[in-house]
């Protein structure tokens, strides 16, 4: 079922990102929800697609090749990450309200370079909901760089990042750098979704930072393994996910969600059905 990922370019380019995307979206999917900052994703995806809109206007208006919609996609992802952080200072007491200022705006930008880039096209369409042949020989380079970055990142600051997440109040104590750690991992955050949309989409990418992670959860004992296995299911997810969106024609990031809200919904039941299993037996010892 993999030969035609083999056969061209594009779709060798397509599944490798989706290898390195369904590594390292969990990878630091894990960190986010453990600090309950899920609803990053969907912020800075859509000041993400503001920032390719804006690369799609300024290419079709100006024919400003330099402009590719990718980069400035990269770019403005970048510019949002580092305003959250301003405005988590801004709002100490309040600093999820950072998340849904940053979405608005990006919501609002992304309405105002769509429509001056003539609207919805192909090309945005592919952005909110991921291609299966729009990566390009360049384009998978930049996620090779990235995703070294994002790994090379969580392995150097892994106990800092640890200690942080669950008790930040404790590591400030013991000497982590907080401000420096939390303003390199919203970079880190940024990058990797703007990597995530050329597969699933701006509309989706923040269920690939969430949902096998949620699943890993279920079953892990330990973060580590909870990293682990929340890498495990989101490559599954990938995974099938390309292959059914090549065969049945369509867009691949509708299909990566589904196949790991399955995931989640039968790990969740086979939990389920092991605890009924184990009340039962239990109650047989009773008897």
């Amino acid at each position: 079922m993999l030969d035609a990922f083999f056969q061209y370019e594009l779709l060798r380019n397509t599944f490798y990102t989706g290898l390195l995307v369904g590594l390292i979206a969990p990878l630091l999917g894990a960190f986010i929800v453990v600090r309950r900052q899920s609803m990053i994703a969907d912020g800075l995806s859509h000041v993400t697609l503001a920032g390719l809109a804006f690369g799609l206007f300024m290419q079709k208006k100006y024919t400003l090749l330099m402009f590719a919609p990718f980069h400035t996609g990269i770019l403005f992802s970048i510019i949002g990450a580092l305003i959250i952080e301003n405005l988590r200072d801004v709002y100490k007491a309040f600093q999820e309200i950072a998340i849904p200022i940053i979405l608005s705006v990006g919501v609002g930008l992304s309405i105002v370079f769509i429509a001056l880039a003539d609207g919805i096209n192909t090309d945005i369409y592919t952005y909110l909901f991921g291609s299966i042949a729009a990566i390009s020989s360049s384009d998978l380079r930049l996620i090779i760089f990235i995703s070294l970055l994002v790994i090379i990142f969580i392995f150097v600051c892994y106990k800092d990042l640890f200690a942080l997440s669950f008790d930040s109040e404790f590591a400030i104590v013991s000497g982590v750098k907080s401000k420096t750690l939390n303003f390199v991992f919203i970079l880190m955050t940024a990058l990797v979704i703007s990597a995530s949309i050329r597969i699933v989409g701006v509309l989706l990418v923040s269920a690939l930072m969430t949902l096998p992670v949620a699943t890993g959860m279920r079953i892990a004992k330990s973060f580590k393994q909870t990293i682990f296995y929340s890498i495990i299911y989101g490559e599954i997810a990938v995974i099938v996910g390309l292959i059914t969106g090549y065969y049945f024609e369509i867009p691949p990031g509708g299909t990566i969600v589904i196949t790991s809200a399955l995931l989640l919904g039968l790990t969740l039941l086979f939990n389920k059905l092991k605890a009924v299993r184990s009340l039962k037996k239990d109650d047989g010892y009773a008897a």
